[in-house]
């Protein structure tokens, strides 16, 4: 099995024990520690995201556009924009980095900070709508005609992108999540599972979870762990 080394890619020198000595998006730090990466051949750098962190998208572009091989991981939160156009964006990034975009999905596992930004669902039905937004984000990068969905959390109607991503069919979905709910979502419609670093045993668990999940929805292949 390959193995992909995945780094961050902060956007300023704090930590949990360091005040960062600047602003929240450092511009110099943010492309120095991307070029770092990139030199000591890291394959991936995570662009992660918060309730009122830079945006990942931007400092991703700004980053795609000053490096060369990395590949870049974008972290977004369905409930912060409709799933029509954030697949334009992505698709948009996408070419801005010649083909290094990779999207994580992270639904948000805990509910004081997803409140912050106005989502106030539970838990389960969070997942149950990043499963959705997915696939709406994958039938907007191939579709070339106009669609309808009618969803349980999403409904438009004759919607067609003329933008579309380099990577084709689309650019690498991943998808994280611990719970029976985040299981059969990302199960259904990820590329890559990410899990935390926990012990063997509970971590075999997780990862026959995830492929349950995968061959319950229908999938001759399982996601990358």
């Amino acid at each position: 099995m390959p193995v992909e080394f995945l780094g961050i890619a902060a956007t300023n020198d704090g930590s949990e024990v360091t005040p960062r000595s600047g602003a929240s998006f450092d511009k110099g730090y943010t492309l120095r520690l991307a070029r770092a990466h990139e030199e000591y051949g890291w394959d991936r750098i995570l662009f992660a995201y918060g309730s009122g962190s830079p945006d990942p998208s931007p400092a991703a572009a700004y980053v795609a556009a000053r490096t060369d091989t990395i590949q870049l991981l974008v972290a977004h939160r369905p409930n912060v924009s409709y799933p029509t156009f954030a697949a334009k964006t992505f698709a948009t990034l996408d070419h801005i980095s010649d083909g290094r975009l990779g999207v994580h999905f992270i639904t948000g596992g805990n509910d004081h900070e997803q409140r912050r930004e106005g989502d106030f669902h539970p838990k389960d039905e969070r997942y149950a709508r990043t499963r959705e937004y997915i696939r709406i984000v994958k039938k907007a990068w191939t579709s070339h005609e106009p669609f309808d969905h009618e969803g349980d959390h999403y409904r438009f109607h004759d919607f067609v992108s003329d933008t579309f991503p380099v990577q084709q069919p689309y650019p690498l979905v991943s998808f994280g999540g611990s719970s029976p709910a985040a299981y059969a979502a990302g199960g259904a419609e990820a590329d890559v599972y990410c899990l935390w670093g926990e012990p063997l045993e509970r971590t075999a668990e997780q990862i026959a979870s995830v492929k349950a999940a995968a061959r319950a929805a229908g999938r001759t292949d399982v996601p990358r762990i």
